[in-house]
């Protein structure tokens, strides 16, 4: 029995994609860049001599590139969730890179595999974009997550500053140098943004709209709020962060209570199309006696129709807004 190892060159070079987008960013940014590094990148910046205002000029140019070049075709669609990962790389070196990668995918399958040349130039433009897709998606979902993981603590800290007789302002800024990245160099901007004139709400609330935040449109409404009719803001705040922290274990309550549906989707969507890579390597003549029939391209269409539904269908049964 003849065995094919295509699918398997196939999918190692979709993996050495995705590690080699990742060992590129490390090498260009450093370790600081990485979002479970102790020290935040904002102080880390300054430790190494940079200015607080060229600190702060540098973190707000990587926060809005992004959606500076959303008008760039085939960008588009990568903008947002690029501006919530918050990535270093500028929308061209992202563009750069998801051709770079599609020539080393190419490469690899020229020598690696038997297509035909226009089947490596599609597969080749598919590992690059895609892999580069992917990987600011997860970037985007690891960072967000982190952030809901760290609010409800950074309010906390926020209202014993309050209460002990610091400013607000002073109070985000002793968030900034206590929190570790991805929120501790957000409220870095912050501050440095309130030292520079800038008022905090309105931070707060540009802050909120780049991440896409419930919680956060809860404090830059909760400080505005206060900043207009007056009020305890330490009491406020410690009722938000209850709320917060409230809601946060709602939301994973939820998630457990609902994995089973989503690890049933995934299942339900991965195994078809591990059942046809596994039949065409340990046969690859397999569907040899009916691929020439009239209905063999209508059926595989119709198929692969199903599993897409499917796919949408599974995601929106359990993706429930808490």
């Amino acid at each position: 029995m003849e065995i094919s190892t295509q699918p398997i060159i196939y999918a190692l070079i979709f993996v050495a994609v995705l590690v080699v987008v990742e060992g590129l960013y490390l090498v260009v940014f450093g370790k600081s860049i990485s979002l479970n590094n102790r020290v935040n990148r904002r102080l880390d910046m300054l430790e190494k001599g940079g200015s607080r205002e060229q600190v702060l000029e540098q973190l707000r140019k990587e926060m809005g590139q992004h959606m500076s070049s959303a008008n760039i075709p085939l960008y588009s669609m990568l903008a947002e969730k690029a501006r919530k990962g918050n990535i270093a790389f500028t929308p061209m070196q992202l563009i750069m890179i998801m051709g770079l990668l599609s020539v080393v995918a190419y490469v690899g399958m020229s020598f690696g595999t038997s297509a035909a040349p226009i089947v490596r130039i599609f597969l080749a433009a598919a590992f690059g974009i895609g892999g580069v897709f992917i990987w600011v998606s997860n970037k985007a979902k690891k960072r967000m997550g982190m952030i809901e993981e760290q609010l409800p603590d950074a309010v906390e800290l926020m209202v014993r500053s309050l209460r002990v007789g610091h400013p607000f302002s002073s109070a985000v800024a002793i968030v900034a140098k206590e929190v570790p990245d991805p929120l501790g160099s957000e409220m870095g901007i912050i501050s440095d943004e309130s030292a520079y004139g800038r008022d905090v709400s309105e931070s707060l609330k540009d802050l909120a709209e780049r991440m896409d935040m419930q919680d956060l449109r809860f404090l830059a409404v909760a400080v505005t709020i206060q900043q207009q009719a007056g009020g305890n803001l330490a009491e406020i705040l410690d009722g938000l962060a209850k709320v917060i922290r409230s809601r946060f274990k709602l939301f994973r309550k939820v998630k457990a209570i609902t994995a089973e549906a989503r690890w049933s989707g995934v299942f339900l969507s991965l195994f078809p199309i591990v059942a046809l890579i596994t039949i065409n390597v340990l046969k690859p003549d397999y569907y040899t006696d009916v691929k020439d029939t009239p209905v063999f391209i209508p059926a595989c269409l119709v198929v692969a129709a199903f599993l897409t539904v499917n796919i949408f269908v599974m995601r929106t049964l359990t993706n429930i807004k808490v």
